[in-house]
């Protein structure tokens, strides 16, 4: 395996744009929504830094999706877009390990950070004498940092593994990324330990974060629908429901890829749901949080009004 490694080159990336015109059409879309979310994310993280009204848990949490969603579809687009443009699709082994590690280590965070963010709107609505003390700084602190270091050393781990692997068949991954999964194919060993392993890290980076998400939103609609002030429901309904966008968008196609046993998947498939949590999903994130946060649009506004009146 050693010796076989040691003088592989590297793979070739099948990509996601077919050579014709409706290739050329998904290409300048997928460009736009790149574009989108990178203003989008990075736009959200500006605001709020540099608004003090909005340096509270919720916010703090949110600024770090964003950091996150930016990174994590610059790890797949800019590559995915530079080989339909260059018409060169290989990938180097290192290169391909390096796309890995940095794929699992966002997507890792983000699923465990939106479980952070359900905490926090769970204890704003249920117990919201106790806020203050529940979602201090430090905890925040800490749930940030867990989120990355646990993503981290469940990417370190699949890593490593996937470069250890020894490939002997085609280089060739049906994917517009490096995808441990699909690269599985092309393995010349057994690897349904492996597959285990990928099922276990799925259980507890995807299955378990959203049982908790459920639960504590499950408990949030409770505690809702008891209220008595209008206005106070409606913010709370469009709050939690805005999550809840997110969280479907992100967990299902997620969740439905890496669940299924190898013998029910289909490459096409598994391209088409990898777009909506590698690319659609940073897109979105800023735009339902923007539109569905008052406090955002009003600092929005009153920059856009500001801006006006210098013009």
């Amino acid at each position: 395996m050693d010796s076989y490694n040691h003088t592989f080159t590297g793979f070739i990336l099948l990509g996601l744009f077919p050579s014709s015109q409706t290739g050329m059409f998904l290409f300048i879309l997928i460009v736009l929504i790149f574009l989108t979310a990178w203003i989008g994310n990075l736009s959200m993280i500006l605001l709020i830094l540099l608004d003090s009204h909005l340096h509270t848990p919720m916010y703090f949490l949110l600024s770090q999706l964003s950091l996150i969603d930016l990174n994590y579809i610059s790890t797949i687009v800019p590559k995915m877009v530079s080989d339909f443009m260059l018409g060169n699709k290989h990938i180097s082994f290192i290169g391909c390990g390096f796309q890995i590690f940095l794929f699992l280590t966002f997507g890792g965070a983000e699923t465990l950070l939106l479980a952070c963010m359900a905490y926090d709107r769970y204890v704003a609505i249920c117990f919201p004498l106790h806020y203050a003390i529940r979602m201090n700084k430090r905890v925040c602190v800490l749930m940030i940092i867990g989120s990355w270091v646990l993503g981290s050393i469940n990417s370190c781990a699949h890593t490593g593994y996937a470069l250890h692997i020894p490939y002997c068949r085609s280089r060739a991954i049906n994917h517009f990324f490096c995808d441990v999964p699909a690269m599985l194919t092309l393995a010349c060993m057994d690897t349904w330990v492996y597959e285990y392993t990928v099922f276990v890290s799925t259980v507890l980076f995807l299955v378990l974060p959203f049982i908790g998400i459920v639960c504590s939103y499950g408990r949030v609609f409770l505690a809702v629908y008891r209220m008595h002030a209008g206005t106070g429901k409606k913010k709370a309904y469009s709050t939690c429901s805005t999550h809840l966008t997110v969280v479907t968008f992100y967990y299902a196609p997620f969740a439905y890829t890496y669940l299924r046993p190898r013998s029910l998947r289909s490459p096409a498939e598994d391209k088409i749901l990898a777009v909506f949590y590698t690319v659609l999903t940073p897109m979105l994130n800023p735009i339902i949080y923007s539109l569905r946060n008052k406090e955002v649009m009003d600092l929005k506004r009153q920059i856009f009004s500001v801006r006006m009146k210098i013009i």
